[in-house]
């Protein structure tokens, strides 16, 4: 399906924040009592989200993880959440790298090394912080291409073409729309909530959509990883009926991690953490982290 045949291009562009659709709400950390009656037991999980949203889309995770005896940190970027009031100007100008370093000031606050999960732009930023040794066990969901990987579908192409329709796009803040979010993202979520999933995302930075789509031009190679220095395991997994981040593109994230794990959920799309199922998925991923 052409883009063009969706929505005219600007309208387009302001949906593209729909992209790392990831999390909103809470910002901070969630208690867990583990099974024993001693709190967090050292097992603490970092969740990591991406444009347009906020810790909100973790919701069903940080329950079964909280089950399982996990303490769930789900911290808001700026601008995002429930800081996404004003996010039209907060986030002008604002890109990865203050991203990442957010995101790290928030890990430095916590016992050293605990798990990481990034979905989307946050795979990105959780990649970055891996290689920085900062995570004992990394988990990718529906990652988001890091510099180096070329869009591999016909819609990532789409997505980075109309990018280039809007001048200057780096310099500006970008809306989400509904109707590519649908298509895009949430084309797994029930129809009688995507509303209501769609209300929560925010405003997104356009220089942070430059430096993951156009990292060939980003002189400061903000969404490159050292993923030589990525040392602890590593899961990936994406959904079979993601229009966003295509299988082929999350394969590829995957591939310098030579013992990695890569798993296809089938009739998933880009949004699995709001998606029926995404407590089992969560439960998988619960089993699969190394004690």
């Amino acid at each position: 399906m052409s883009l063009q045949r969706l929505v005219p291009r600007r309208a387009f562009l302001q949906g593209a924040a729909a992209l790392a659709v990831l999390s909103s709400a809470p910002s901070g950390a969630t208690k867990a009592q583990s099974r024993n009656g001693q709190e967090g037991m050292g097992k603490d999980i970092v969740m990591l989200h991406g444009a347009s949203a906020g810790g909100w889309c973790f919701d069903k995770f940080r329950d079964v993880f909280e089950g399982e005896g996990w303490t769930v940190h789900t911290p808001d970027l700026i601008g995002h959440g429930k800081d996404k009031d004003g996010a039209d100007q907060k986030l002008v100008g604002v890109g990865l790298a203050e991203y990442r370093a957010e995101f790290a000031a928030a890990l430095s606050a916590l016992p050293p090394q605990p798990v990481i999960l990034g979905h989307s732009m946050g795979a990105v930023l959780a990649q970055q912080l891996a290689a920085s040794g900062l995570a004992r066990a990394l988990i990718l969901v529906s990652p988001a291409p890091r510099a180096g990987i070329l869009p591999s579908s016909d819609s990532e192409k789409d997505l980075s073409q109309s990018l280039m329709g809007i001048p200057s796009f780096w310099k500006t803040v970008i809306n989400p729309d509904f109707d590519l979010a649908c298509f895009y993202s949430l084309n797994r979520v029930p129809k009688d909530r995507q509303r209501a999933v769609f209300d929560k995302f925010g405003p997104e930075s356009g220089l942070a959509y430059f430096e993951m789509f156009f990292w060939m031009l980003d002189k400061a190679r903000a969404a490159a990883v050292d993923t030589a220095a990525v040392r602890c395991p590593v899961l990936c997994l994406s959904g079979t009926d993601d229009n966003l981040v295509s299988l082929a593109t999350a394969r590829a994230t995957a591939l310098p991690y030579g013992d990695a794990q890569f798993w296809e959920v089938a009739g998933h799309g880009h949004m699995i953490l709001v998606e029926p199922g995404a407590e089992d998925i969560a439960r998988r991923i619960a089993a699969w982290i190394p004690a």
